[in-house]
């Protein structure tokens, strides 16, 4: 059977460190005006960015479960 180490461990590594990076990136698209949140379609698209973050986690969240433990 795979260990803690094996499996959530990767798991948490990618979602954390990549999390900060991609957070980072959020706070530079802002502060350098390259995204303008009065706009209909920049809101859109931001949105879609947090979402799809968010979104492939916990797939892959379900997905590591499911091979685990069926």
């Amino acid at each position: 059977m795979l260990t803690f180490s094996d499996t959530w461990l990767p798991y948490i590594y990618l979602y954390v460190v990549g999390g900060f990076f991609f957070l980072v990136g959020m706070i530079i698209i802002r502060k350098s005006g390259a995204i303008n949140l009065n706009k209909k379609r920049h809101r859109y698209w931001y949105r879609v960015l947090i979402f799809g973050y968010f979104y492939f986690a916990l797939m892959h969240a379900l997905l590591i479960s499911w091979a685990l433990y069926w």
